[in-house]
């Protein structure tokens, strides 16, 4: 048997500006963007060498638009795995994100919360 998750729905409150905060900022391409009907549509967008994606999802209902920036309430919502965290991290600063904590060595790597543009928390971290 072979599974595995391909994508996350990802509550945004515009496409573009979200596509190119993910794509210009975080480095992701996008994988595939359709149009599903009025106002809507269907964009990946997926970090280089990955195979899970971020489902853009424009939120319409009030219950969706509450999510906006708080998917994992106050926790780290995503974890994004890097080669290089330090040219990752000085491109991010250099871009006005804002990181939570210094850069900080674990026995698992190095790592730094960071949030994105709408708020939600995610690891940056370079294994060890």
């Amino acid at each position: 048997m072979n599974r595995h998750l391909s994508a996350v729905t990802f509550f945004v409150d515009d496409y573009e500006p979200a596509i190119r905060y993910f794509t210009t900022i975080l480095g992701f391409a996008i994988t595939e963007d359709k149009v599903t009907g009025e106002d809507s549509r269907f964009v990946l967008i997926t970090p280089p060498n990955s195979s899970m994606s971020l489902l853009l999802s424009k939120a319409k209902a009030s219950e969706e638009r509450a999510l906006i920036g708080k998917q994992a309430a106050n926790k780290v919502f995503l974890i994004l795995h890097t080669d290089d965290f330090y040219r990752d991290y000085e491109h991010m600063l250099a871009n006005a994100v804002e990181f939570l904590e210094a850069p900080r060595e674990e026995s698992y790597g190095i790592v730094a919360i960071f949030k994105d543009c709408y708020g939600n928390k995610w690891d940056l971290i370079q294994t060890a």
